[in-house]
């Protein structure tokens, strides 16, 4: 074969044909392969006419088509299918090429197998990639890990068919190993979040505020106009004002209200708790939709009819609307603040050395969380790459200052009518957490000191202390 490709793709499934295409309409040659070669000729035959590609039957004939570095996108399902992949593929190429896992691959077997392969001289690439089948096709978020060398090789290429800002690519090498699956599982986290803090305010318009969804619908195309400007927000707006052909009532009315989830938001939390971080308002949304799809429960609640409040629950005594701006907004930020604050401490867990600054940036299109603010994260980071929070930036801290009211009187009024608000109530009670000069911590140590001998640290002098709570004068001594 005298053409060689400069890139190949194995997985052709909505997102690897995506991407596939997109490397083709960029004008890069491109290797495709697929376990069933009835979906490689499918592809050739619907979209050929947008590129070059090299079609190939069998792993070897597709390790043959592409130059050298090769470089080989895997685009399968995550787990055991990758490992499967990896294992067909590695004795194959040579030293200096490239795999690159472009699934939502968790950020550990990343890790694993990127020492593995090190060992044999490959480099292995774990590529976050977000905007599903759109932005694989029109231009993602690409989020690549691995090594430096890798980057100098693929980051061209993956560079080229990443959205675009003023003509920067959404594209950066995040840091070595597993760094780049870590990044694109908390964008994951952030997004499940900002997901539920969305359908918390369009439930508090249309219970406590009474609107129907076309109405609630046109308030969020306003908002979308403004500072909450993003994609979710826009989308929410188009799926609130939908009708159901079949029976004329909104389309959210007839659809089953129990949300699905493939892992990355659990995988968040997990790592959150492993690295000692609280990343509340993550972990609240991804229980919303662990409680929403817990139907047994639910109907157990409603056959024992749980009470509520009375019909005469105080009703919200301001702007709601405005009010509820006020909480997205405020809520929003403390969930991109964990984030990324989960983001630095993996990073110095691992020696990653991750830009939170340069994630922001390529994050503001192409991805699912692309918003407007991002360009004010970007900039808080640059000002200070070393920031301990988010929330303690001057423009974040002025929204949320300014946001402050409103957001008590929005949980409050859940609270009041009882309408679930976890995510308004866990970021509410984070921030005040921060805030506060002392916490109910002491007490906890002291309950752990008295059944658990686990010791205390006193505010006057420095050291660690045990009370000999059994005896009679209960001591205090040197732990």
């Amino acid at each position: 074969m005298s053409e060689k490709a400069q890139i190949g793709v194995t997985g052709l499934a909505v997102m690897g044909r995506n991407l596939a295409r997109n490397f083709a309409r960029h004008g890069h040659t491109v290797a495709v392969h697929n376990r069933s070669y009835q979906r490689t000729e499918e592809l050739v035959k619907e979209f050929g006419h947008e590129g070059t590609f090299l079609p190939a039957e069998s792993a070897e004939d597709f390790v043959a088509s592409l130059e050298k570095p090769r470089r080989v996108i895997i685009m399968v399902k995550a787990g055991k299918a990758t490992d499967a992949v990896i294992d067909e593929f590695a004795p194959l190429l040579e030293e200096g090429d490239m795999l690159i896992d472009a699934g939502n691959a968790h950020y550990a077997d990343t890790r694993r197998r990127e020492a593995a392969l090190k060992e044999r001289g490959l480099h292995f690439v774990g590529t976050g990639v977000s905007g599903g089948e759109e932005g694989a096709l029109h231009g993602p978020s690409i989020m690549p890990g691995g090594s430096k060398e890798s980057y100098e090789a693929l980051g061209p290429l993956l560079e080229d068919i990443s959205a675009k800002v003023d003509g920067e690519p959404c594209c950066v090498h995040v840091g070595p190993d597993g760094a780049g699956h870590f990044v694109k599982m908390v964008h994951n986290g952030i997004e499940y979040a900002d997901m539920q803090l969305i359908a918390e305010a369009y439930d508090l318009l249309r219970q406590a505020g009474g609107h129907s969804p076309a109405e609630i619908a046109s308030v969020f195309k306003t908002w979308n106009e403004g500072r909450l400007g993003s994609y979710l927000i826009e989308i929410t707006a188009e799926v609130l004002q939908q009708t159901d052909a079949a029976t004329g009532k909104p389309f959210v009315d007839i659809v089953k209200d129990a949300a699905e989830q493939k892992g990355t938001g659990r995988w968040t939390v997990q790592a959150a708790l492993d690295l000692g971080v609280p990343v509340s308002g993550i972990a609240e949304a991804v229980f919303a939709r662990a409680l929403s799809g817990g139907t047994d429960v639910r109907e157990a609640a409603a056959t024992a009819q749980l009470p509520g409040p009375s019909a005469q629950a105080g009703s919200h005594g301001g702007d709601l609307q405005a009010d509820v701006e006020q909480a997205l907004f405020a809520s929003k930020i403390v969930a991109y603040a964990q984030g990324f604050q989960q983001i630095q401490a993996a990073s110095a867990e691992y020696d990653w050395e991750i830009d939170p600054g340069a994630m922001a940036k390529i994050w503001r299109a192409g991805c699912i969380i692309r918003a407007k603010f991002l360009d004010y994260i970007k900039q808080a980071y640059d000002k200070q790459p070393e920031l301990a929070t988010l929330l303690v930036d001057d423009y974040f801290l002025d929204a949320v200052s300014g946001a402050q009211e409103a957001w008590r009187r929005v949980v409050a009024t859940a609270a009041a009518q009882g309408i679930p608000a976890p995510g308004f109530a866990s970021a509410l009670a984070y921030y005040d957490g921060l805030r506060a000069s002392r916490l109910p911590a002491a007490l906890i140590q002291g309950q752990r000191d008295f059944f658990g001998a686990h010791t205390y640290q006193r505010v006057d002098k420095e050291g660690a202390f045990h009370t000999l709570w059994a005896t009679e004068d209960r001591k205090e001594i040197d732990a």
